[in-house]
């Protein structure tokens, strides 16, 4: 593993070559999300779920801003082993659920501040995850749910949706637990 130091926040790494192909959120796309998030939510504060983990890289720019409660959710058992590794090195106290998103997301009863989804693209039930989220209420009042998407998908007429940022093939769709933006 490859760590690459930054500033407040920055942190960038490179898995190693042996491990599972992923598609990682561009930087250009994660520093853009990262500055609309600064200026929004009170990092030391928050209580985050990073679904679809992947190699972590959400949680540690989290960790790396303040955040101390960290959740993230990885299927995979690799990349799950890569995360637990990577956390370690980086001394990044978090829980990591090893099991399916859905199925976790079925069976939380935890609220969080924050959620960060990065589903694969290709994943077909990438629409029920914004229903699931405020069905379930995993959500705190005024908490932030960030969806990662393709152009493909638009969720601009789903309950709570706030607003969208587009970067090439990467978009994040942002919600908000506002009463306001119920719909």
């Amino acid at each position: 593993m490859r760590i690459i130091g930054g500033e407040k926040g920055g942190l960038r790494f490179q898995p190693p070559a042996h491990m599972p192909h992923t598609r990682p959120t561009t930087d250009i796309a994660k520093g853009g999300l990262f500055n609309i998030l600064e200026n929004n939510l009170d990092f030391p504060t928050l209580k985050t779920l990073d679904i679809f983990g992947g190699t972590g890289s959400i949680s540690y720019e989290l960790a790396s801003r303040g955040v101390t409660d960290l959740t993230i959710v990885e299927k995979d058992p690799e990349m799950a082993d890569f995360i637990k590794k990577t956390a370690k090195t980086l001394d990044v106290p978090l829980k990591l659920q090893r099991m399916d998103v859905f199925k976790y997301l079925e069976q939380c009863t935890e609220k969080f501040n924050f959620i960060f989804a990065g589903p694969p693209y290709a994943l077909t039930t990438i629409d029920q995850l914004p229903l699931i989220i405020f069905e379930r209420q995993l959500l705190e009042p005024e908490g932030w749910f960030v969806l990662e998407h393709t152009p493909r998908n638009n969720y601009k007429n789903y309950a709570y949706y706030r607003t969208e940022r587009n970067y090439g093939t990467t978009i994040f769709s942002i919600f908000i637990n506002r009463e306001e933006l119920k719909k």
